[in-house]
């Protein structure tokens, strides 16, 4: 399941970079207007960002498949569950980050509304699923 996660995860970085538009709006104006600008060192960040996010996908089939055995397994794991913490906070962090903006806590300056309710109600959500995925991966593995 986790893998399948950031593989599709990854998809979408990659069907930016190649020209999509679909939930483009979801990541905000600025990322938006750079994309559709098919920016050429824009369009590169966004496929760097998917080969990024494969490498989850790809620790969590090293646990399974013959060709991760090249590694020890306790390294994959330890790759595993440690991306899955950090990617569970990260997500984690951002969505306090907004919900301290919706209760006042922070003043919503210069915040561009499609780009903070895109991340807020499904970017950052992505994020804290794939660690927690990974999380219970790494905890429920056995060699």
């Amino acid at each position: 399941m986790a893998a399948t996660w950031w593989t599709i995860f990854a998809a979408f970085s990659f069907y930016w970079a190649a020209g999509g538009t679909f939930a483009l709006g979801t990541l905000g104006e600025g990322i938006e207007s750079h994309a559709v600008a098919r920016e050429g060192w824009f369009v590169t960040l966004v496929a760097v960002t998917g080969v990024v996010k494969l490498l989850p996908a790809l620790l969590v089939l090293s646990l399974i498949q013959t060709w991760g055995d090249r590694l020890p397994w306790r390294i994959r794991l330890l790759a595993v569950g440690g991306l899955g913490v950090l990617s569970a906070l990260y997500g984690a962090v951002s969505i306090l980050q907004k919900t301290l903006v919706l209760i006042g806590v922070f003043s919503p300056e210069d915040v561009d509304p499609a780009g903070f309710w895109g991340h807020f109600l499904i970017w950052d959500p992505v994020w804290v699923i794939g660690g927690l995925l990974l999380c219970v991966t790494a905890w429920s593995y056995r060699e």
